[in-house]
């Protein structure tokens, strides 16, 4: 955190190796959140705590070291790693991001670095701006998921599955998305407080 703090105050670089230490703990939180996963009996798309991890994750890195964090993601469930959420449909591996939930996979570093870009310019220095840039990297993910469901859901004509793909990705997550954000907004301003140095 120290290391973050210097960097995006401007006082000094941090060491690379902490730079890469962050970036990995980042994927790797990012595929520890993937296991705390709710199927819904409704929709092929599981309730997770991932969106939240990927925006916060996106706004301490910033917008590069953010989509890097996303993109290792990514690439450990492309190996076959167990980094992907449970599904009873697919199994670990690539062939998840060619499933239901491969649009909401293949946003997370576009929506770091949204997230992260914003922050980087100041955003994150108070609570309400900083809901604002997570807003902006989650309608992100929203936006891919929605796109990539209705595709899956019909491949020869997505703008007809648009509606179901809006019904069954983006309707049943709006509230708890909308109060994980509203936590993960208040980290960073406090984290400001508690690590700008004074004087």
């Amino acid at each position: 955190m120290l290391g973050w703090l210097a960097a995006r105050s401007g006082f000094a670089a941090p060491a690379r190796g902490i730079r890469t230490a962050a970036v990995l703990f980042v994927a790797v939180l990012t595929a520890a959140a993937s296991q705390l996963s709710l199927p819904l009996p409704f929709t092929p798309i599981p309730l997770t705590v991932q969106p939240m991890v990927v925006l916060l994750g996106g706004a301490v890195l910033g917008a590069r070291a953010g989509a890097v964090s996303q993109l290792l993601y990514l690439a450990l469930g492309l190996a076959g790693l167990p980094v992907f959420a449970a599904s009873p449909l697919l199994p670990q591996g690539a062939a998840r991001l060619l499933g239901p939930t491969g649009g909401y996979l293949m946003a997370y570093p576009a929506a770091a670095f949204v997230a992260g870009w914003l922050a980087q310019r100041g955003l994150d220095r108070r609570y309400l701006t900083a809901v604002l840039a997570m807003l902006a990297g989650l309608a992100v993910i929203y936006a891919s998921g929605t796109l990539w469901l209705a595709f899956v859901l019909s491949p020869s004509n997505p703008a007809q599955a648009l509606a179901p793909a809006i019904r069954g990705g983006v309707f049943p997550f709006v509230l708890a998305d909308t109060l994980k954000l509203l936590f993960a907004a208040g980290v960073m301003p406090l984290a400001w407080r508690l690590l700008a140095p004074r004087g």
